[in-house]
């Protein structure tokens, strides 16, 4: 069972069908989706996340291949405002997404520091890689923070097109010594 994570101000709870209208209402904007891969379908169909939820999201989540959290406000906890997860895809291991509303306040910050300690410390990997588009500053500046470098870059295929796609790294052992650092 994928345990409920809690932050300072946030509550990551493990997605379930429940959360299907939740996610169709945040995650269909133009400034959520343009940096995510074009796997993503634009315009984001009217059964986008049902579809996404019972046939990627949940199966995934019951073979233990991903952990799928929805993203809330302690404030708020009824109010689902984004999504974050985490794979075992080689050179693709965490992922998310934030309501344009609630971007810009250091919440994707903090509910990524909470799911790579349990990539690191509960679920024991060696190694985190995240691919993002390189226009995506604000992406960026997350994996800057947490102590993530980037290893290369390569062409990628985006919702808003053809970008530049950078792999940031971290190892557990720079992620332990950041962590004791930190203390």
């Amino acid at each position: 069972m994928q345990p409920t994570l809690f932050t300072e101000r946030l509550i990551l709870r493990p997605l379930t069908l429940d959360d299907v209208e939740a996610v169709q209402q945040q995650f269909a904007h133009w400034e959520v989706v343009r940096y995510l891969s074009d796997e993503v379908p634009w315009p984001f169909p009217a059964d986008g996340a049902r579809s996404f939820l019972e046939q990627v999201a949940l199966p995934a989540m019951a073979r233990g291949e991903h952990w799928h959290w929805s993203i809330r406000l302690k404030s708020a906890p009824e109010q689902l405002i984004g999504n974050i997860c985490l794979m075992d895809e080689q050179d693709d291991n965490r992922g998310f997404w934030l309501g344009p509303q609630w971007q810009g306040q250091g919440l994707m910050t903090e509910a990524s520091a909470a799911v790579t300690e349990y990539w690191f410390a509960v679920l024991k990997r060696p190694l985190m890689r995240v691919p993002k588009a390189a226009p995506n500053q604000g992406s960026r500046r997350i994996s800057e923070r947490a102590g993530m470098r980037l290893i290369r870059t390569q062409t990628g295929q985006f919702v808003a097109g053809s970008f530049p796609r950078d792999i940031w790294e971290m190892t557990r052992e720079e992620w332990l010594e950041l962590k004791s650092a930190k203390q």
